[in-house]
């Protein structure tokens, strides 16, 4: 079993810090619009633990088995990093021997990647609880000099209730590390990984519709959308509240960022992007469940998805609730002189002032005709690809 000593800082802040890194790291999480505190507060509830860049679930447990190898190491915290990205490696070259070809992270860059497994799934080691150091990479390589055969080196004037503030790295309970992990690896889960998994996921996160779906073994539903599940009526209530929320936002806001897209593309003179986004917009507008929509409550909407995690701006609830006024009053049009193209604009320029694509040619001249252009799912994709991982252990 192995233990740190107590590293002091603020948890609350480091964790929201690490948030916004991973947020700039991410290709799918482009927010043109300021919109993904709320985008983010939706998918936290749902799928708590996931992020847009995961590829397959066994990662929650390559990335404690590797790191696991390090404890003990008289190295330094620069050493131990160098031997982790290097065990990292290694990995991807196991998965690959091993006959899997895809979802493995560092398949193609090797030793030149930048972004690895342990940081894309880091986070989500701490939510399901299976990390139980608070810390960051980092902070656990500084820490992890004063491990020695997984105990901490305790000074001799340090006494029994010092030695009991000790942290432990990983829960007690993970499954033990397959013999051959770094010669030949799988993404196939065992029963027993699978079921650890929900067990963490029922103790550590068992509000969520992920730890639900995780449990009732719904991990067969090829859906594009939480909303279409087939077993949504068996949500539990709130869930279901929250699911017909997201759906509602989804359905809404999908007009402005198309919108977004359409005014660039017109300001760019590019007619078969032009044309692209007329036509997206006009399927839109067809596409809305406009009696729906006048009787959603944007006041329930913002109790049920607040979340201690995100803070969402008053300007962002401003632009929503105005976008939605425009919307069961006037419409939304195409031309780049109506109240909603103002509004998208005005909403972007606030946003990225100098660096706004509307007030800045050389920056829009670098745009490559989409941005944020896909209805927000929540992270379903990648929820689902978990769950299905599970449902297939064997």
């Amino acid at each position: 079993m192995s233990s740190l000593a107590w590293i002091d800082f603020d948890e609350s802040e480091r964790q929201r810090a690490q948030r916004i890194m991973a947020l700039f790291q991410e290709r799918e999480t482009r927010d043109e619009l300021g919109l993904g505190g709320i985008r983010d507060s939706i998918a936290d509830h749902l799928f708590p633990g996931t992020s847009t860049i995961q590829t397959r679930l066994r990662y929650m447990l390559f990335i404690p088995w590797i790191f696991r190898m390090l404890e003990g190491s008289s190295a330094g915290s620069d050493q131990l990093a160098t031997n982790a990205r290097a065990l990292e490696n290694r990995l991807a070259n196991a998965l690959k021997a091993g006959g899997e070809s895809n979802g493995i992270i560092g398949r193609d860059a090797g030793a030149d990647l930048q972004r690895l497994p342990s940081s894309v799934y880091w986070a989500g080691l701490g939510a399901w609880g299976i990390r139980l150091f608070p810390g960051s990479t980092d902070n656990l390589f500084s820490s992890m000099r004063h491990l020695q055969h997984g105990r901490p080196r305790i000074r001799e004037s340090e006494d029994a209730a010092s030695e009991a503030q000790s942290l432990q790295i990983w829960t007690p309970s993970l499954p033990p590390m397959p013999k051959d992990l770094l010669e030949t690896a799988h993404f196939n889960l065992t029963l027993d990984e699978a079921q650890f998994i929900i067990d963490r996921l029922v103790a550590h996160q068992p509000n969520s519709l992920l730890a639900f779906l995780a449990r009732s073994g719904s991990g067969e539903a090829d859906c594009d959308n939480i909303w279409e599940h087939p077993q949504l009526v068996d949500f539990p209530h709130e869930t279901r509240i929250l699911v017909g929320h997201a759906a509602m936002f989804s359905s809404v806001i999908h007009g402005a960022s198309l919108l977004y897209n359409l005014l660039l593309s017109q300001m760019r003179e590019k007619s078969e992007w032009i044309e692209r986004y007329e036509s997206r917009l006009a399927d839109w507008r067809a596409g809305l469940d406009m009696p729906a929509i006048r009787a959603w409550s944007l006041d329930a909407f913002w109790q049920v998805i607040e979340h201690p995690a995100h803070s969402i701006r008053p300007a962002a609830k401003r632009f929503v609730s105005d976008w939605l006024a425009l919307l069961t009053s006037d419409g939304i049009g195409d031309g780049h002189l109506t109240p909603a193209a103002r509004l998208v604009q005005d909403r972007e320029r606030r946003l990225k002032t100098s660096q706004s694509r509307f007030a800045n040619r050389a920056v829009r001249d670098r745009w490559t005709g989409a941005s944020g252009a896909e209805p927000l799912t929540f992270r379903w994709a990648q929820a689902k690809s978990h769950l299905r991982d599970i449902a297939n252990a064997e």
